[in-house]
């Protein structure tokens, strides 16, 4: 019988202290080797400061086998994977990489792009350049 968990972990020879919780939990198979990522969610376009910047989220792939249908009477596309919508939050990276080798997730890190600030100041228009005199006709 095919499963989409490593070997090492369902005989329990992952090296280290951690038995996953796939081995334990009794889920379904093909929700037990799930791919998750790991990343810092972006603050909106809107938003000038950086709260909600300090929490790293972990979020699971969508299931491969199309368990999406869509309904008759409405048109609304429907699914039976429960973790499509769902996110956890955690302080650090470090906890949510953690947790997912706890579980026996396979995992993906997205590293976040940092900003860089280039200090701007309105007095820097009117400096003096030693260049020639620039003039605008205005007629």
């Amino acid at each position: 019988m095919f499963s989409p968990i490593p070997k090492r972990v369902m005989d329990g020879s992952e090296p280290g202290d951690l038995v996953a919780g796939a081995v334990l939990s009794g889920a379904p198979v093909d929700l037990q080797a799930r791919t998750v990522r790991i990343y810092r969610p972006a603050k909106t376009a809107t938003q000038s400061g950086d709260w909600h910047g300090h929490h790293w989220q972990m979020d699971w792939d969508v299931l491969q086998k199309g368990h999406r249908w869509e309904n008759p009477l409405m048109g609304w596309q429907a699914s039976a994977d429960y973790l499509q919508g769902t996110h956890l939050n955690f302080k650090d990276k470090e906890a949510a990489i953690r947790f997912a080798q706890k579980q026996g997730y396979e995992y993906f890190v997205q590293e976040p792009n940092e900003r860089k600030i280039v200090p701007k100041a309105y007095a820097n228009n009117f400096l003096h350049s030693p260049k020639k005199l620039k003039k605008i006709p205005t007629k």
